[in-house]
């Protein structure tokens, strides 16, 4: 390749006349020695800082230890191939210089010798003493130091910041503050390197991820590197959340509704997988019927010298902090306290409502009309109506003049096409966030999509089974309706199948109630003046809730508008 031209004004504005990233860990999450591009994900925002640099006209490049190359661990097709997909998510690079050597080589060109940067440089016709490096992960020690050189560390979500020390993630600089600490009370913040690497655990279910989002938010915003560790039935959600760098799978024998069998190869891969993240500190995250402890061991095996968690088991010396959670806090809530416990907060601006990264638009999918949302199924059958009754409902919705998606996953299309008749659209097996982010309304059990919907910004009428409670699970941070017998005989009792004949909590919701709750969410309030008779057969809708009442009934007993009604 010639050189690539160096703009004339990058000289007179002081600019470095090349910028050079990091490969691993700073452009790509990292995977040791990878030689498969189908395991290439960038790293959150990677692209925008990609871009930022080449709008100022300069040149971009890639200086990259490969030492599986030395160690036989990889090929060199499979580096190129690698790169070759990098550049197919962030666009062409001017230059890549890679080191094939180990650290014991003795080469001039592995990192932090100055070898390969130099070499760079050469080839883009930059001033060697008019570059800047962006990122290298804190294990590779200092970089190349002569000149005006400069190194940074790239954050997703946060400008490059200088960092000159050479220290580790999360190692305390001298006479400085602790990593993890939060910004000052001037809204200073501190350099990259002085942050932690956190890994944050949430093992169950997708819903259980997405509340999950608020603590993991809060950690990613004074964290150098942010993991989120989950199970299979999460992972998808778990890549829908900001902040999140890398994500771990692991089937955890001790959570879900038909756990794993206990593998010792497993056990052992998911310990190797956390050993190689370094990972400084970790949040385990678990429901409040849950113990973290056996997640807490695993990684402590595995390095991880500062843990916190929610406990009511004496942890032995499992876990750095022992949280206690409040009582009768929200899921999303007592994720956040812990986080906040730990040092950790949000960011400016960020109200700790769930958020997912922006889906792409839905009409391709459901066309343009406006539309209310209608998914009929759950993982679990005690949380769901009866097939027969969810027909009933989306009929009553569609007579109602709501144009209704009924939506489900690939094992519920037979439920769907049951529900959606001839009156409604059938999306069974094609359901993603992309139609609960369009709807006007998600009518929806208490389960994943509920809060899927809520973390798109979209109202919900919930069909809550009170076999969990409604003031830990009920969707977070959006209007909704709360729709079901709170009262009924099995009221938190965890039962995965109905154990009362007719399944009256939810089968006995009549279809007026679901159309007016809707109607209610659509128009931005339940019909005024008319209150409820029947409280436990009510619905709450929240207006302008602020996430912590459990008031039921008209003002004042709710100080943030709650109103109960029935039709």
């Amino acid at each position: 390749m010639p050189p690539t031209h160096v703009p004339r004004d990058a000289e007179g504005a002081g600019l470095p006349q090349a910028v050079l990233f990091d490969r691993d860990g700073t452009l790509v999450v990292d995977v040791p020695y990878n030689g498969d591009p189908r395991r290439v994900r960038p790293v959150q925002t990677a692209g925008a800082a990609v871009e930022a640099v080449r709008a100022l006209g300069i040149p971009v490049g890639v200086v990259s230890n490969q030492s599986g190359l030395a160690r036989g661990l990889l090929t060199r097709a499979q580096v190129s191939a690698v790169h070759r997909r990098v550049e197919r998510l962030l666009g062409p690079f001017d230059v890549w210089a890679v080191c094939p050597h180990g650290p014991d080589d003795g080469c001039g060109c592995r990192k932090p010798a100055p070898g390969l940067v130099f070499a760079a440089c050469e080839r883009l016709g930059a001033d060697p003493a008019r570059y800047a490096v962006i990122g290298d992960i804190g294990r590779r020690g200092g970089g190349p130091r002569r000149g005006r050189a400069r190194r940074a560390r790239a954050h997703p979500g946060q400008p490059a910041r200088r960092d000159d020390g050479g220290r580790r993630a999360g190692e305390r600089p001298a006479g400085g503050r602790a990593a993890g600490d939060r910004p000052d009370a001037t809204g200073g913040r501190r350099r990259m390197s002085d942050l932690p690497r956190t890994l944050v655990v949430r093992l169950d279910s997708a819903g259980d991820v997405l509340l999950a989002g608020p603590a993991v938010r809060a950690a990613a915003a004074g964290s150098s590197y942010t993991a989120l560790l989950c199970g299979p039935l999460g992972e998808r959600a778990a890549r829908l959340l900001p902040g999140v760098d890398e994500v771990l799978v692991h089937e955890a024998p001790w959570v879900g509704l038909d756990p794993a069998p206990v593998s010792p190869r497993r056990t052992a891969a998911l310990v190797d997988a956390v050993a190689a993240g370094r990972f400084d500190r970790a949040l385990v995250l678990v429901s409040f019927h849950q113990s973290p402890l056996p997640a807490a061991l695993l990684l402590k095996l595995a390095g991880v010298g500062w843990i916190a968690a929610d406990s009511v088991d004496y942890p032995g010396s499992l876990l750095a902090l022992r949280h206690q959670r409040a009582p009768h806090r929200h899921e999303a809530e007592a994720g956040l306290d812990l986080a906040r416990a730990a040092g950790f907060a949000l960011p400016s601006g960020d109200d700790g409502r769930l958020r997912v990264l922006t889906p792409p638009p839905a009409a391709e999918l459901t066309g343009t009309e406006p539309y209310v949302v209608f998914h009929p199924g759950a993982a679990v059958p005690a949380r769901a109506l009866s097939p027969e009754r969810a027909a009933r409902v989306a009929a009553a919705l569609a007579a109602a003049a709501h144009r209704l998606v009924v939506t489900g996953g690939p094992g519920e299309r037979a439920l769907t096409a049951r529900v959606a008749g001839d009156h409604s659209l059938d999306l069974g097996g094609a359901t993603d966030l992309r139609q609960l982010a369009g709807a006007r309304a998600a009518v929806v059990g208490n389960t994943g999509p509920a809060h899927l919907a809520a973390a798109v910004g979209t109202h919900v009428a919930c069909l809550f089974a009170p076999v969990v409670p409604a003031r830990l699970w009920r969707p977070y941070g959006v209007p909704h309706v709360l729709l079901g017998q709170r009262d009924a005989p099995c009221a938190d009792t965890r039962a995965r199948r109905c154990p009362v004949p007719g399944h009256p909590c939810l089968d006995g919701v009549t279809d007026t109630a679901v159309v007016s709750a809707v109607d209610a969410l659509v128009s931005g309030g339940p019909p005024e003046g008319r209150l409820a008779t029947e409280p436990d057969r009510g619905a709450i809708v929240r207006t302008s809730c602020c996430g912590t009442c459990t008031a039921r009934g008209p003002p004042p007993l709710c100080r943030a508008r709650t109103r109960t009604w029935s039709p």
